[in-house]
């Protein structure tokens, strides 16, 4: 019976193998054949041939066989740090080439700004640091005269070193004297559209740094400067520039289509599909509650309906909300 000669480690000694070399070490000698389970005694300079009498091996003093066991354990070690060595060599410009990846830029890529005078001191900065384009989207229908006159000498200094200016609203702006009026006041490059729907707060200078409100009401803001937000960002505002009204420098009316519907009030039929209610679709439209439930009865009245839910039936069937029409 033989054991395989790699169960253990060069210098470990299996159960079966200790009990033999003690043996040996008690008798003086051991046979030859009753040490076949356990190679790894001869392979470790424990026993040896012994010459006088052929088939019977010696023990070698445990005195003068540890330091040999102890040298092949201090070679292994040698071994072990060498690889760990040509390991770390090899592995050497793969670790800079991932910190350089990695590396943290000296402008934390988002930023928590509290308060309104913080948040307004940052954008200020940006906005004099700025020397291409102010991209900005307002919600609401209306901004205070008291806010518009605080921008304006920024949003004046900023066109006047040749950035553009493009501005998102909803529709209700364009019937605010203010907004038109604040407008009006600047000189350069400055462009104004509207939507019926447009999404939150956005400020972006240059498509490297822009402003979200991070609380609902904007006490709280986000400074992003990271590139991937930037660009997704940047893509928003773009797709819904295109899809928006121009209001200035010049004002694009709003026209009936050939069913004497105007975009508007096939906006509100779309939410009141939805199931939105009329003070819901007010607050999504920037609107006053009133002026919604006029243009519901210029709907019903269109259409021919008596009720309102007469009227969710007619706006589908009418065709009105097709993509085409």
């Amino acid at each position: 019976m033989t054991i395989d000669t790699h169960a253990h480690g060069v210098t470990e000694l299996c159960e079966e193998g200790m009990s033999l070399y003690a043996r040996a070490l008690r008798e003086g000698r051991i046979a030859r054949e009753d040490v076949e389970p356990a190679p790894c005694l001869e392979e470790r300079g424990l026993l040896r041939d012994n010459t006088d009498s052929p088939g019977w091996m010696l023990p070698v003093p445990p005195a003068v066989a540890l330091p040999g066991l102890l040298t092949v354990i201090d070679q292994n070690i040698a071994h072990q740090r060498d690889q760990e060595a040509r390991l770390a060599e090899a592995f050497a410009p793969l670790i800079a080439l991932d910190a350089q990846r990695a590396a943290v830029p000296d402008t934390p890529m988002i930023s928590v700004l509290l308060g309104f005078q913080r948040i307004n001191n940052a954008i200020g900065e940006a906005m004099a640091a700025s020397s291409k384009e102010l991209l900005t989207i307002q919600p609401g229908g209306h901004r205070p005269g008291s806010l518009l006159a605080m921008a304006l000498p920024r949003e004046q200094d900023l066109l006047s070193r040749g950035c553009r200016m493009r501005t998102l609203y909803q529709h209700t702006s364009r019937h605010s004297p203010t907004v038109a009026a604040h407008y009006e006041q600047l000189t350069g490059d400055v462009q104004v559209r509207t939507l019926d729907e447009v999404t939150e707060r956005l400020i972006m200078l240059d498509r490297s740094v822009a402003f979200i409100p991070a609380n609902p009401d904007r006490t709280v803001a986000l400074e992003i400067r990271h590139p991937a937000l930037i660009t997704y960002l940047a893509t928003t505002f773009e797709r819904l520039w295109r899809l928006a009204t121009p209001m200035f420098p010049q004002a694009a009316g709003e026209e009936l289509t050939s069913d004497g519907v105007t975009a508007r009030q096939r906006t509100i039929a779309t939410l009141l599909i939805e199931g939105h209610t009329d003070a819901v679709i007010a607050e999504r439209l920037a609107m006053n509650i009133r002026t919604v439930r006029v243009h519901i009865a210029k709907l019903a009245a269109t259409l021919g309906s008596e009720s309102r839910a007469q009227l969710g039936y007619l706006i589908g069937r009418s065709g009105m909300l097709d993509p085409e029409h």
